[in-house]
């Protein structure tokens, strides 16, 4: 079982097994990655330092003396993660082992940064070594289509290389899609993009007269701040991905778009801006040149798991659907001094349910035992019915019954209710 942690971990378990002659590195390599080690199933975890070794890879040198010299070396940077794949070149440089005694030593060990640029793609920058027989992506392109820019494609022939580890199957989940556009970078833009379509643009307003539209610099001025985090690019990306796209809000797979002063004039609301419950519409979000966060997907889901949602707004919050607005909770509060329901135009008040039935049941009582009277009554000294009063208390009794029972069904809820003004 593993269980070694901390330090004790690094001393009992960074020696190397002696497979991977380091020699005494004194200069930076460049490196093919050749193996990585991802989890605990690969052949040379335990070896090189159990949880320790996670991002270890194995690469060989890329020079004409060395081809062929198994290599390993570790990540250069705790906090932040880019691994290679099998197959990408890596910048390795000798420093210094931890110490694991009292001793000091002038050991070194191999560490690596980030992926070389070979093919200017996100998805993979591999180099096949040439010890390797397959077909180059360079194979297939004209001097001129190169020239043109051609060459950045990093597609393989099918099946023609294996870009997971070699040694733990377990690790091999990296398929190479064709459809991976890097993101067009527009002047002063950070960018950060993985492997599979996300990116994040730390960019700004700037005017594009280029082929490539900026679709947030139409208003507002140069410099002002956006950042654009993406995940997914459109699922009909085209095969072509050496050649970079921009970001599109509307069919980008998920996006949050945090602007200052921009207009996202391309933003398509699901609800078509429906915005009837409104005497003052707001300004629509594909409208509006102020600072705002914008959330687009498929489906958005905020979830609190101990406390509350709470939603605060200076001016409104509107709801807009082109289905329904269903609300279920235990209890229900509304605190305002004036709610309209079923238009904004809505005059009528509400009356108080309970208290507006308990008095028309009064009223109907002490009707219907006038009425009984009056159906009795009779004309003295002859003692002759009243014809007239008793066909008209007959009918009185009889409406006031049927009152009775829409009362009923009014106090049991099963009649829909409609509410204006409050009063």
């Amino acid at each position: 079982m593993i269980n070694r942690t901390g330090i004790s971990s690094i001393n009992r378990n960074s020696r190397n097994s002696g497979k991977f002659n380091l020699g005494s590195p004194n200069n930076s390599v460049i490196g093919r990655v050749t193996d990585i080690i991802l989890n605990e199933n690969h052949p040379e975890f335990k070896n090189l330092g159990e949880f320790n070794s996670i991002g270890t890879v194995f690469f060989e040198v890329v020079d004409s003396t060395n081809t062929g010299t198994q290599k390993y070396a570790k990540p250069a940077y705790p906090g932040f993660k880019s691994f290679p794949i099998i197959g990408e070149l890596i910048l390795c440089f000798s420093a210094a082992v931890p110490i694991t005694d009292s001793t000091l030593s002038n050991k070194k060990e191999f560490y690596y940064t980030n992926t070389l640029n070979l093919w200017n793609s996100p998805h993979h920058n591999i180099s096949p070594s040439p010890r390797i027989n397959i077909n180059s992506p360079l194979d297939n392109i004209t001097y001129q289509q190169s020239e043109a820019g051609l060459s950045r494609n990093p597609s393989l022939s099918e099946n023609s290389f294996d870009l997971n580890s070699p040694t733990n199957p377990t690790q091999n989940i990296f398929l190479e899609r064709s459809n991976i556009h890097p993101i067009m970078p527009f002047v002063g833009d950070i960018i950060y993009e993985g492997r599979f379509g996300q990116s994040l643009r730390l960019g700004s307003t700037s005017p594009s007269k280029g082929e490539y539209e900026n679709k947030w610099s139409s208003v507002g001025t140069d410099g002002d701040p956006i950042t654009i985090l993406r995940n997914g690019q459109p699922a009909n990306s085209s095969n072509t991905g050496y050649i970079p796209i921009t970001e599109n809000i509307n069919s980008d797979l998920s996006s949050i778009y945090l602007t200052s002063y921009q207009k996202l004039n391309n933003f398509n609301a699901a609800s078509k801006e429906l915005y009837n419950s409104y005497t003052v519409k707001p300004i629509s979000p594909s409208q509006y040149t102020n600072p705002q966060i914008l959330l687009n997907s498929d489906r958005i889901v905020i979830n609190a798991k101990k406390d509350s949602i709470l939603l605060s707004s200076q001016k409104s919050i509107g709801l807009s659907t082109i289905g329904s607005v269903n609300i279920d909770a235990k209890e229900h509060y509304i605190s305002s001094n004036d709610i309209k329901l079923g238009s904004i135009r809505a005059t009528q008040p509400v009356l108080l349910g309970d208290d507006t039935i308990e008095v028309i049941k009064q009223l109907a009582g002490a009707v219907k035992d006038l009425a009984s009277i009056l159906q009795v009554q009779q004309d003295w000294p002859n003692g002759e019915l009243k014809t007239s009063f008793n066909v008209i208390a007959g009918n009185v009794i009889e409406q006031i019954d049927n009152a009775n029972g829409i009362l009923s069904q009014l106090n049991n809820g099963s009649l829909k209710s409609r509410t204006t003004k409050v009063q």
